[in-house]
């Protein structure tokens, strides 16, 4: 099952593709208006700019401010077309023209972070703009069932107020896969299945009890008449969109479409702006190379210490990783039936808090709801699970633990599934999106973070690699109480997120074919061939994003063990993760800055 862990916040790649922004300006002072100014005088000049630089961001991308749990853009809409592009590019020129009057230096060490996150985040508009050009070849990218879902689910206001601010943004649905079409140049295949896929799930927002739900609402007769036009002309768009994607996707049986590969320069740029991790990407896989031999020589030596107990009549297999793959087949018949995955899931849950609890390992807010539930279908198709969390306007909002049921996969998928995400791999997987992963992460950025800047411009790395991280400390905290079949399955796990990173780089960088990925997925990784088919669909859908588990998790788990060596005796685990956590979802090497 994969990760969306850039959470129900829009994910950072996808906010700056489809940011809405208008021509509108905000009240900022000019360039040079401070001729002389000391360090304090600095620091309330930036921290006054970058509120300035949030303001008019919301106004100019309502979306991103809905994801962000502020509702008060709730009815606005943009479209994304060339004047919405070109207002983007004037934000980021005329705010680079601002910032430039702010001295560094004179900045405190948590003000410089969070202006080292505003210029990524303005060079990362840019470069998706005029470099990577997502709009044209991504119809997924064109979906307004993320935000219409977060309007009508989030306890944000009155009925009233979601269905006015879905009345509102219903007018402009028609126009804005209008634009979708005009932006469409040569997409790709494997984007265009995906929002066939996804823009169906869409149309399941627009049901007939949406339409029931209006005419039983508080809203006055003429916005239900409203209503019920603005509903089907919405469905009527939204279905037409998904008729031509249909016909783009026949034609490409006799015309070549555009290759999903980026190639190595723009993966290489893509990766300084989203991981932010002080490496090349090519230094990076070469890291997961050796860590992969790593972690098959940790399964080696657990298989040569099992395998008595599982098969006390037989001899091991020369080959090592025969043998390891044979025990990890024998072991994964062990899982929950088809029908009890997502309540298992459930189940488990109190099961981690207690524990984290116990060992006191974080403080767990008891007062942030947590609520496991199926995946939306306008989710679908990317990931079997993830978290969408609430914003840092949105504390009290509820996070979700979106789990892809399996009633769609035939028998023997199911079963491949169910023995990938075995009775101790789904421990791990649980310990990852949820407790002390991405919900507690989550929970922290929004609440604890030293600054807004940190948790609205939050770094995927930094976010993956905390999940990571997590699985690994609750082993070694002696979660499973270090049971031998346990830590096997982590280190097939954690090889996983090595060869994601691996697999990434072959395939964007190196060219490798799909019979190469999964080769790698099933006989270097030992994974179950469902699982392998879904990561090669997943990584030919993403560019770089495979890579944040591993990248993310290195950094924190080398940086907690040099603040060990060097703290001694004095060193806290949970006081180390609660000032890790506070720094919002910062890149590491900037929170390793601040730590040290």
């Amino acid at each position: 099952m994969k990760r969306i862990a850039t959470t129900s916040l829009l994910p950072l790649a996808l906010a700056l593709s489809t940011l809405g922004l208008s021509a509108c300006q905000s009240a900022v002072e000019p360039v040079g208006a401070v001729a002389s100014c000391d360090s304090q005088c600095q620091q309330q000049r930036f921290s006054q700019l970058s509120q300035q630089l949030i303001d008019e961001l919301w106004t100019l991308s309502p979306d991103w401010a809905v994801y962000a749990g502020n509702y008060q853009y709730a009815e606005q809409m943009v479209l994304p077309d060339a004047s919405q592009r070109a207002a983007q590019l004037a934000f980021v020129s005329r705010w680079r023209a601002q910032l430039s009057s702010i001295d560094k230096a004179q900045l405190s060490s948590s003000l410089q972070t969070d202006f080292a996150l505003i210029e990524n985040t303005l060079d990362s508009m840019q470069w998706q703009q005029q470099r990577f050009k997502r709009w044209q070849w991504d119809p997924a990218s064109y979906n307004v069932g993320g935000v219409i879902g977060r309007l009508l689910s989030e306890p944000w206001g009155s009925e009233e107020d979601k269905l006015k601010a879905l009345l509102a943004r219903m007018a402009k649905i028609p126009d804005y896969y209008a634009a979708a079409r005009i932006n469409l140049d040569n997409p790709t295949r494997e984007h265009t299945e995906l929002a066939i896929l996804q823009n169906n799930g869409t149309l399941g927002l627009f049901s007939p009890e949406l339409l029931e739900r209006a005419k039983q609402s508080p809203l006055s007769d003429a916005d239900k008449v409203n209503f019920e036009q603005r509903y089907l002309a919405s469905r009527q768009a939204i279905s037409s969109y998904v008729t031509h994607l249909e016909q783009r996707l026949a034609q490409m049986e006799n015309e070549p479409a555009k290759s999903f590969r980026i190639g190595e320069t723009l993966y290489e740029e893509k990766f300084a702006l989203d991981i932010q991790a002080g490496m090349t990407a090519a230094e990076l896989y070469q890291r997961a190379l050796a860590d992969k031999d790593y972690a098959q020589q940790q399964m080696l030596e657990l298989t040569k210490q099992l395998w008595p107990k599982y098969f006390p009549d037989g001899p091991m297999p020369s080959d090592s990783k025969q043998a390891i793959r044979t025990l990890i087949d024998h072991l994964s018949v062990k899982h929950v039936a088809r029908q009890d995955f997502v309540s298992e899931i459930e189940k488990q849950i109190p099961e981690l808090t207690q524990f984290v609890n116990d060992q006191d390992l974080l403080t767990l807010d008891p007062t942030k709801p947590l609520l496991v539930r199926e995946t939306p279908e306008y989710m679908r198709g990317f990931a079997g699970a993830s978290i969408s969390a609430p914003g840092p306007f949105d504390t009290g909002g509820n996070t979700y633990y979106n789990v892809t049921p399996l009633d769609k996969l035939s028998p023997e998928q199911a079963e491949s599934y169910l023995r990938e995400y075995n009775h101790w791999v789904l421990q791990i997987l649980n310990i990852h999106e949820a407790i002390p992963g991405h919900y507690a992460q989550l929970v922290y950025s929004n609440n604890e973070s030293s600054s807004l800047v940190k948790s609205l411009f939050g770094n995927g790395a930094m976010i993956e690699g905390w999940a990571v991280y997590a699985e690994r400390m609750m082993l070694e905290a002696g979660y499973g109480e270090f049971e031998p079949e346990l830590w096997l399955m982590y280190w097939k796990w954690n090889l996983r997120v090595v060869c994601n990173t691996i697999l990434d780089y072959r395939m964007h960088v190196l060219n490798i074919d799909k019979a190469q990925g999964l080769d790698l997925l099933v006989n270097e990784a030992f994974q179950q061939q469902t699982e392998a088919e879904q990561k090669w669909r997943r990584a030919t859908l993403s560019q770089v994003q495979l890579t944040s588990y591993y990248s993310g998790f290195r950094e924190i788990y080398d940086l907690r063990d040099e603040l060990r060596a060097s703290q001694g005796e004095q060193f806290n685990l949970k006081q180390f993760h609660q000032q890790f956590l506070s720094y919002g979802s910062a890149p590491v090497k900037e929170v390793r800055k601040l730590m040290l």
